[in-house]
């Protein structure tokens, strides 16, 4: 990593993307992030005063020197795009979401166990409640810690997060009552998730801006990383130490990454004059804003779902092992790793909305193809059909946590299409408060869903597939009140 300066700044440059993990989804709706997204309106050519300014800028640096802005005769901010300082925070935001988002995307581990042991006397939909506070937290808090942010940034924010998530996990690794789980999983665990995931993806969009795609990518990955790695060390710590200190072992480890995390997290820009990133719920009534919003909380219905229940499922469907289940996680999240990173690559390419259109139809498809019918196969009925059960999830792991890596990383970009850069704040931070809701009563609604059945799944195999499709239903109709219906065209 050289630490050469070789800025850029932000012309209308179509390459730039702000993919990433869910947690990058809260982020975006920081305006000091959102003002450098000018590449989101347009797909035009770097005018002749930009590459000149470029040109001058590269010529100007000095060999060795430091990666930082220099500054613009126009009064545009420019970026360092990479260099040594940029690079660590980087892996700063990368150790932070490998504990934070790592803490996310294990939820379907812990509410498997403690279903059978902690809380065994409560409901899927009971113990489904703790889990959806959790999620809300994680992405409403965002809300409010955008605007901190901006004034402040991440420091105080990431050190806050850092207690909150160590103290969530060891106070789990005590809790026995629901009210516990409640208090320590759902309300400090998502709180600390919140504080650290935002900062962390918005402090990137500080140093990089045509490269900013593939460094929030390689951050973002850690939480699909932590998502593997999280899973698999459960699994054997549960047998050999128990629940209490498999989950401090866990929380010495998130120490280790938010030590790293606190000590590279940087940002660099002040906030941007007249930028906004409160809730305005009168740009509701621009109909491709509205239909887009409506998409997208019908997606989180659907994102979270297996998720929470995956494991629950594989388990209870008497075709495999424990074991097993629990590595299901695994392949699902690392699947979902490529999917944050490869799907928001190619839509520099070939159009944001037009990806997010072919990720969510595979997730219906999966849903549809894969899951449902062996959950169907699972109900008992079917005697010598493990082997297809087992090969029916593996593949709904595969293609679904692909296409659900790119829901979340693409949908920022999407809302971007659709304002200046100036508004992107207030229009981010309008779309999930509402879509927040839904982060809190899906999974309970899912788990409502299984006891209906009276224990069978195919019914949330359904509900996921139904959402994707409705989901899909509302961004093609938001995208044709944007283009019209020339699907070929980069949009």
């Amino acid at each position: 990593m050289s630490t050469s300066f070789k800025g850029s700044t932000p012309g209308p440059d179509f390459h730039n993307n702000s993919t990433g993990n869910p947690r990058s989804i809260i982020s975006q709706q920081i305006s000091s992030v959102a003002e450098t997204e000018t590449g989101w309106q347009q797909h035009l050519p770097p005018s002749s005063d930009y590459l000149a300014e470029r040109r001058h800028d590269e010529e100007g640096a000095q060999p060795g020197a430091a990666a930082s802005p220099a500054p613009s005769t126009k009064n545009e901010t420019i970026y360092p795009e990479g260099g040594t300082q940029a690079w660590l925070v980087v892996l700063g935001s990368f150790c932070g979401l490998v504990a934070g988002l790592g803490l996310m995307n294990t939820i379907g581990v812990y509410q498997a166990y403690v279903s059978d042991n902690q809380l065994s006397e409560y409901n899927e939909s009971q113990i489904g409640w703790i889990f959806s506070l959790y999620i809300f937290l994680s992405f409403g808090c965002g809300l409010l810690v955008g605007p901190v942010f901006d004034r402040h940034g991440p420091r105080l924010l990431v050190a806050a997060g850092s207690i909150l998530v160590l103290l969530c996990t060891f106070l789990m690794s005590i809790s026995t009552q629901y009210w516990h789980f409640m208090l320590t999983f759902g309300v400090l665990g998502g709180t600390g998730t919140s504080l650290i995931f935002t900062p962390a993806i918005a402090a990137i969009g500080h140093w990089f801006m045509a490269k900013r795609g593939n460094a929030t990518g390689v951050a973002a990955a850690g939480g699909s990383i932590g998502g593997v790695i999280y899973p698999l060390m459960l699994q054997r710590l549960f047998v050999s130490v128990g629940w209490g200190w498999a989950l401090r072992i866990q929380a010495f480890t998130f120490l280790l990454l938010l030590i790293i995390a606190n000590m590279f997290i940087r940002s660099r820009l002040p906030p941007k004059p007249g930028g906004n990133s409160m809730p305005d719920f009168k740009i509701l009534r621009r109909n491709a804003f509205s239909l887009l919003t409506v998409g997208t909380y019908l997606m989180e219905w659907a994102l979270f779902t297996p998720i929470a229940y995956l494991t629950i499922y594989s388990i209870q469907s008497g075709a495999m092992s424990r074991e097993f289940a629990v590595q299901l996680v695994a392949i699902f999240n690392a699947s979902s790793c490529i999917g944050r990173w490869a799907p928001g690559w190619a839509a520099d390419r070939f159009g944001r909305f037009n990806l997010m259109l072919i990720t969510l139809t595979i997730c219906m498809i999966s849903a549809f193809a894969f899951w449902l019918p062996g959950a169907v196969l699972s109900d008992g009925s079917h005697p010598g059909t493990n082997k297809a059960i087992v090969a029916l999830t593996i593949v709904y792991c595969i293609f679904g946590g692909f296409g659900s890596g790119a829901n979340i990383s693409l949908t920022p970009v999407c809302v971007g299409l659709m304002c200046d850069t100036q508004e992107y704040g207030r229009y981010y931070s309008t779309c999930y408060s509402l879509v927040a809701i839904g982060t809190l009563t899906g999974t309970p609604i899912a788990g409502a869903i299984i006891a209906a059945n009276g224990g069978a799944f195919w019914g949330i195999t359904i509900w996921t597939g139904i959402n994707y499709l409705l989901a899909l239903v509302c961004f093609t109709a938001s995208r044709v009140l944007l283009t019209g219906w020339k699907f070929n065209k980069i949009y």
